[in-house]
């Protein structure tokens, strides 16, 4: 019987806050909603629905914690 190496883990913090796009981009939900919208602008509040597609520098760093996509 062969050894086998044990699975990567999968980053569980990574898990619940990014998704990966069929074309492999990394999607996440937009940043600087989670309080204080008193302060900020209507505009800025309407812009921020959603979700965003990171920068390419960022999902660099986030694939790393995602060895499975």
């Amino acid at each position: 019987m062969e050894s086998k190496m044990p699975k990567m883990k999968t980053k569980s913090s990574v898990k619940k806050r990014f998704k990966l796009t069929a074309s492999g981009k990394v999607k996440s939900g937009q940043a600087g909603k989670q309080h204080g919208m008193i302060k900020r602008t209507p505009k800025q509040i309407r812009n921020k629905r959603g979700t965003a597609v990171l920068s390419p520098a960022d999902a660099k760093i986030i694939k790393k914690f995602m060895p499975y996509g």
